[in-house]
C-alpha cells in the first residue's frame, strides 16, 4: 500500500466566483502550473509520482452560493479519474438545498464513478444536523444520509473555518456532525480539517466516540498537529492523512508530507494515517 493523499483540490476553477478565485489566487505567487493539472490528468499524476503519492482523493463539491462550483464539478471529476481510477478517487456533491431528488442524485453520482459525496455546511449553508425533525426537518438532506449509508459512499464534512467570502462558519462545529453519526449508525463520516482552529476537540471526541467517524488533519501544519490534537497517536486507527493542496497555506504535497513524517507520531502511526486508514474508507 502506497500513499494515499485524502484531501486534494483537483476542481473547475473556471466555476469560480470572482471573490473565491481571488482568495485562493492570493496564496499562489504562479496558478498556471496548477491549472495545468486540471486541463491534464496525466500531468497530475507525474505531479503525484514526484510527492510520492499513489493515490489522491479528489474533492469537488457543489456550492454557487459562495464559491461558484455547480454540479456540473461532478461531471468533471467523473471524467478526470478516468485517466487512472485505480490512483485518482473522485468525489462529487449533491446540494441539500437544489436537488428535487437527492436518492436519485447519490445512486446516479455512484453509477458514475463518484466514490464519496462532499458535503461542505459553511459553502453551502446548511447546517448538519437539519436533517432531525427538531431542527428543520430537512427531508433532502435526510435522503442524502441514506442514499450515502445504502450505497456505502462515505460522507466527507468539512468542519473548521473558512476564509472565503460568505462563508457562514457557524455551520462549521463538528458537535453539528453527532446527530448524523446517531441516527445513520452505518454511514462512515469524515471530519475534513478536524475541526481547525477552534474546535480540534470536539473533532477527537466524535472520532473517538463513533466507530464510523474519521479525523482528517488536511490543512493543518504538520507541525502543529501533536499541539491542536494530543491524543492523534491514541487515535491514528481512525486519522486519515491530507495535504489540502492546492489551497491557502498549502504550497507543496511533497513538502507537506516531509513535515508530516517529522511531526513526531510514531512511524507505526504514521503508516496508518498514510496507508491502511484510507484503504478502509476509499477501498480499491
Amino acid at each position: 500500500m502506497g500513499i494515499t493523499d485524502c484531501h486534494v483540490h483537483i476542481n473547475p476553477v473556471w466555476e469560480m466566483l470572482p471573490a473565491a478565485r481571488a482568495a485562493i489566487s492570493a496564496h499562489h505567487r504562479d496558478f498556471t502550473e496548477i491549472e495545468r493539472y486540471l486541463h491534464d490528468a496525466r500531468l497530475f499524476l507525474e505531479y503525484m509520482d514526484r510527492c510520492g503519492v499513489e493515490r489522491s482523493v479528489l474533492i469537488n463539491y457543489v456550492s454557487p452560493e459562495v464559491i461558484g462550483y455547480t454540479e456540473r464539478s461532478n461531471d468533471f471529476v467523473a471524467d478526470y479519474v478516468r485517466e487512472d481510477p485505480q490512483r485518482l478517487v473522485a468525489v462529487g456533491s449533491v446540494h441539500p438545498r437544489r436537488h428535487p431528488d437527492p436518492l436519485s442524485a447519490v445512486w446516479e453520482l455512484k453509477q458514475k464513478g463518484i466514490r464519496g459525496i462532499k458535503l461542505h455546511p459553511p459553502h453551502q449553508l446548511f447546517s448538519p444536523n437539519e436533517h432531525a425533525s427538531d431542527r428543520g426537518g430537512n427531508v433532502r438532506l435526510a435522503a442524502i444520509y441514506r442514499a450515502c449509508e445504502e450505497h456505502k459512499l462515505p460522507i466527507i464534512f468539512h468542519t473548521g473555518t473558512s476564509i472565503f467570502p460568505g462563508a457562514r462558519d457557524r455551520f462549521a462545529e463538528p458537535m453539528l456532525v453527532e446527530d448524523v453519526a446517531i441516527d445513520y449508525p452505518d454511514l462512515t463520516i469524515v471530519l475534513a480539517h478536524g475541526g481547525r482552529p477552534l474546535w480540534m476537540d470536539q473533532a477527537s471526541f466524535l472520532t473517538r466516540r463513533f466507530p464510523r467517524v474519521y479525523l482528517e488533519i488536511s490543512g493543518v501544519p504538520p507541525e502543529k498537529l501533536l499541539t491542536y490534537f494530543p491524543d492523534l497517536e491514541r487515535l491514528s486507527d481512525k486519522v486519515l492523512f491530507g495535504s489540502d493542496w492546492p489551497g491557502p497555506g498549502v504550497k507543496d504535497v511533497k513538502d507537506n508530507l516531509a513535515r508530516f513524517e517529522r511531526s513526531g507520531l510514531s512511524a507505526e502511526a504514521r503508516d496508518r494515517i498514510l496507508r491502511e486508514n484510507p484503504e478502509k474508507v476509499f477501498p480499491r
